[in-house]
């Protein structure tokens, strides 16, 4: 299998990465409560106004979700190069804890010069990235899987969806963080903050399972500095992430803003990874906007 820059960014899989505007409500389901509003909330709101704990609460942002178990999730990914934007979305599970999940990606239609595409099925796990239905030559019972430390964004864009844990990782490195202050989610009272993730140092204090695909993108990205936009419910689990990546390529530069949702904390979750009969090794057939691939 090989990977390809795409014309307008390095980005490993162009049928994935083409630029787009996104566009993601909060309209989702507000799952589980808000917990204990009078007591964690309060501590939120003194840790915003004390030095440095906006920045604090963030970089455990990773642990409480950890610590919740589990969440289903609605993704956006937004890219823009050369004035050409495109969305890409995404609705699925992960387990924090096993950092494992699974996600329909839903291209946009004219994504590939085409008026209609299946979704694709990912499945996300530590190291590697699963997919099916991803594109011609491959078989429709194969899975095709990606050694995410070898990519250059370390998956934070390649599948069109960002790791729900490299997501929250990346809040570890955290600085310059602004609480904004409170707002309403799907009808759960949330805190905003805003400020800037860097991805070396989130690669340097990531967990273990982590730590290698974040490694991979503070080396691929342009620019190390990520800013992003969290917000926290009042026990401190993440229900909204925006980060913006950027890329440097030979072309028109390519900017991406990729957004989660997170709800109904504590869902079960049932990923099993493929076989090694299950997967495709063959060549894949993908395109570039207006010409053909592999």
């Amino acid at each position: 299998m090989q990977q390809h820059r795409c014309g307008g960014g390095a980005l490993a899989f162009c049928a994935l990465t083409v630029a787009g505007v996104m566009a993601v409500t909060a309209g989702c389901s507000g799952g589980s409560g808000a917990g204990d509003a009078s007591g964690r909330g309060e501590r939120l709101r003194a840790e915003a106004a004390g030095a440095g704990g906006s920045a604090e609460t963030l970089r455990r942002a990773a642990d409480v979700l950890a610590a919740a178990g589990s969440a289903e999730m609605r993704t956006s990914m937004e890219t823009s190069a050369g004035g050409t934007r495109v969305t890409i979305r995404g609705r699925g599970a992960y387990d924090f804890r096993r950092q494992l999940g699974r996600v329909t990606v839903v291209l946009p239609k004219d994504a590939a010069g085409e008026e209609g595409h299946r979704p694709i099925t990912e499945l996300l796990a530590p190291g590697a990235l699963y997919m099916k239905n991803r594109g011609a030559g491959v078989p429709d019972e194969k899975w095709v899987r990606v050694d995410t430390t070898a990519l250059e964004d370390g998956n934070l864009v390649t599948g069109g969806v960002t790791d729900p844990m490299a997501a929250a990782e990346l809040l570890r490195s955290a600085r310059d963080v602004t609480y904004v202050g409170e707002t309403e989610l799907a009808g759960v009272t949330v805190h905003h903050y805003r400020g800037t993730a860097h991805l070396g140092r989130a690669a340097g204090g990531a967990s273990a399972r982590s730590r290698g695909a974040l490694a991979a993108a503070a080396k691929g990205f342009s620019a190390d500095a990520v800013p992003f936009d969290a917000y926290l419910d009042e026990d401190g689990r993440l229900r909204k992430v925006r980060h913006r990546f950027s890329f440097a390529s030979d072309g028109p530069a390519v900017e991406v803003v990729s957004t989660m949702l997170l709800y109904g904390f504590g869902v079960p979750v049932a990923v099993r990874l493929p076989a090694g009969g299950d997967i495709y090794t063959g060549l894949i057939q993908q395109g570039r906007t207006g010409e053909g691939g592999r």
